[in-house]
């Protein structure tokens, strides 16, 4: 282990952390998100099968799930590739890219978009959520996942030899799943061998974070080292937040660009606007929690992509960043989030 630690171990291999500069720490570059996908209405099918002509583009917005075309985000290689440049040219450095098994990783792809446009990019181990689990997954053991997600780190995943720098995104459902409970112990005891970052895809519900936070340390895990993705959908409540923000995890604003007014997979929550999500930063920056504040897109979908209208993996950068330091954010604590947290998050003990 002395090899990687104090190490960041990016597609192209180990780094320096003060090489990553501003890190998106949610993101997909290639995936698919079929496993996901939710019927249009009836009415709604003939927009659903050609999403991305130009007067179909609101309910594009406002039906992600609905299109099959629109999940298949490993189709836009070329894209994902200009846009890494522009994100590059923007001042990005380095980009989580959270897509595990179950969802269509594909580590050659993402080792490639790395040397054509001087990103640094992490890749993920481990799997997603219960519905992508195949049957091979779900018979096996907790010391058996674990192997299979210490081998991804140690030698590569998927039959290469590139390797995963991160554990995550792990994904959990609610409630959460006996195969994903697997999963959850199998993260913390690779995490505990490894001293390596862990980031977490909790269930749509308010007391998902604080229930994986539990089955993580039962297993042995580090919390210090562990990431919430997801916070804009998950607490919404204030003394909720803080009490959970206590747990000692990273707290990840993720969907930042995501303006749909009915959240396709949980209608019952009221998905906040960017003007709200940099509001909650502000108010944990008040609160003390500068150190343990992350922020990303999570674009998993063709329709976030500037090819079809979309922000892009350089909107944080371009838009997002004026917007925090219009409301009292420091450049000091936005090079925390961006810079610092995410270094310390990514290196590994």
């Amino acid at each position: 282990m002395s090899e990687l630690s104090g190490k960041v171990q990016t597609v192209l291999g180990l780094i320096d952390p003060d090489q990553l500069g501003r890190t998106m720490t949610h993101e997909h570059l290639t995936m698919s998100f079929e496993c996901c996908y939710i019927p249009p209405p009836p009415s709604d099918e003939a927009v659903a099968a050609n999403p991305f002509q130009m007067e179909h583009l609101h309910w594009l917005t406002q039906n992600v799930y609905s299109s099959h075309e629109n999940l298949l985000l490993k189709q836009e290689t070329a894209a994902v590739r200009d846009e890494l440049l522009a994100f590059r040219k923007a001042g990005g450095g380095s980009i989580v890219e959270n897509t595990t098994i179950g969802i269509e990783r594909n580590l050659p792809t993402l080792k490639q978009l790395a040397k054509d446009t001087g990103v640094h990019v992490i890749a993920g181990a481990g799997y997603y959520v219960d519905c992508s689990h195949s049957e091979t997954t779900r018979r096996m053991t907790v010391e058996q996942l674990t192997e299979v997600i210490v081998n991804d780190v140690l030698h590569g995943g998927d039959g290469t030899d590139i390797r995963c720098g991160v554990i995550g995104e792990i994904g959990a459902s609610w409630p959460v799943t006996d195969s994903e409970k697997n999963v959850l112990k199998a993260t913390a005891h690779a995490q505990a061998r490894l001293g390596c970052p862990v980031i977490i895809h909790p269930g749509r519900n308010h007391a998902a974070p604080a229930e994986i936070i539990r089955i993580l340390q039962e297993a042995g895990g580090d919390i210090n080292k562990t990431v919430m993705s997801h916070m804009d959908r998950s607490i919404f409540d204030e003394g909720e937040l803080l009490e959970f923000a206590k747990m000692g995890s990273y707290l990840e604003y993720d969907l930042f660009g995501e303006q749909s007014l009915i959240y396709q997979f949980h209608p019952e929550v009221d998905m906040p606007s960017d003007s709200q999500r940099v509001k909650t930063l502000a108010f944990l920056i008040k609160e003390g929690y500068e150190d343990k504040l992350l922020i990303s897109h999570d674009i998993h979908t063709k329709n976030r992509l500037t090819k079809y209208g979309g922000h892009g993996y350089s909107h944080i950068l371009r838009n997002i960043v004026p917007k925090m330091l219009m409301r009292g954010i420091t450049q000091h604590q936005v090079d925390k989030i961006l810079i610092h947290n995410p270094k310390r998050w990514l290196t590994f003990k």
